[in-house]
C-alpha cells in the first residue's frame, strides 16, 4: 500500500482531510497534464468535454436532492438564503475580487478563473461538510475526478496559475471540513440530509450554467445551505 495511504489510515486527523487532500492532488496533476498540452486543446474537444461533466455534475445534484425529508424547509431556505446572498452581492464580490488581483498577468488569471470554478460551487461545501461530519468522501472524490479534467483543459489555456488554485483549493476545503467537525453535534441525521438537499440543488443549478441553459448566480444562493441548517436546529 502507498505510503500516503497508510499515513491517512493512521491518523484521524488526516484520515477527515483525505477529501479535501485527493481534491488538492487532482487539480495539481490534472492541471499538470494540462500543461504539458503546449499546443492546447482544440476548442471543441474541451466544449465536449466540460458538457460531459456537467452532465455528471446533473447527475450528482439530482442524486443528493433526493436526500431530503421537508420540502417546506427546503423552499424556505432557498428563499431565505438567495435575498441574503442577494443582499450581500457574494457573487458580484467574488467577481470583484478576482478582477482586483488579475491585473495583467496570466498566472494570475488561471489562478483566478480556477480557484472560482473548484471552490464556489457548492459541490465544495457540500462535500467539505459530509467529509467533516460523517467522514464519507464520496462528493469530494467526485468533486476530485471532474476537477482534475477541468484542471487539464483550463491548464493546457490558462498556464500554471490552474495549478496554484490546489493550495487554495485544499485550505478551503479543509477548513470547511475542520469546522464541520467542531459542529457535529448540533447535527443530526435529519438536519444533514436537509443540507443535502439544498446544496444538492445548487450542485443542479451549476451543472444547468455548465451547459448554458441557465445563467444562475449560484454564489448568491449559498446561504441557502447554512439558513437550512438553522431551520432544523430551532424547528
Amino acid at each position: 500500500m502507498p505510503y500516503f495511504l497508510r499515513y491517512f489510515e493512521r491518523g484521524s486527523m488526516a484520515m477527515l482531510l483525505l477529501g479535501a487532500v485527493v481534491n488538492c492532488l487532482a487539480v495539481v496533476i490534472g492541471g499538470g497534464i494540462g500543461l504539458l498540452l503546449k499546443r492546447g486543446l482544440p476548442a471543441k474537444v474541451g466544449e465536449t468535454i466540460m458538457g460531459g461533466l456537467a452532465l455528471c455534475v446533473l447527475y450528482i445534484g439530482i442524486s443528493g436532492s433526493l436526500a431530503g425529508e421537508n420540502i417546506l424547509i427546503v423552499i424556505i431556505s432557498i428563499v431565505i438564503g438567495s435575498l441574503l446572498g442577494e443582499w450581500l452581492d457574494l457573487e458580484g464580490k467574488i467577481n470583484r475580487f478576482g478582477e482586483w488581483l488579475q491585473g495583467d498577468s496570466m498566472i494570475a488569471h488561471g489562478f483566478i478563473t480556477a480557484s472560482i470554478l473548484f471552490c464556489v460551487g457548492a459541490m465544495a461545501i457540500v462535500g467539505s461538510l459530509q467529509s467533516g461530519l460523517t467522514g464519507n468522501h464520496e462528493t469530494l472524490f467526485a468533486k476530485s475526478l471532474i476537477d482534475g479534467i477541468a484542471a487539464l483543459v483550463l491548464a493546457s489555456t490558462l498556464g500554471a496559475g490552474v495549478l496554484l488554485s490546489g493550495g487554495l483549493l485544499l485550505i478551503y476545503e479543509g477548513g470547511l471540513t475542520l469546522l464541520a467537525k467542531a459542529i457535529e453535534p448540533y447535527l443530526t441525521t435529519s438536519v444533514i440530509n436537509e443540507v443535502t438537499c439544498v446544496g444538492s440543488l445548487l450542485i443542479i443549478g451549476i451543472a444547468l450554467n455548465m451547459l448554458k441553459v441557465t445563467n444562475l448566480k449560484i454564489m448568491n444562493y449559498v446561504p441557502a445551505i447554512f439558513i437550512v441548517m438553522a431551520l432544523c436546529l430551532f424547528r
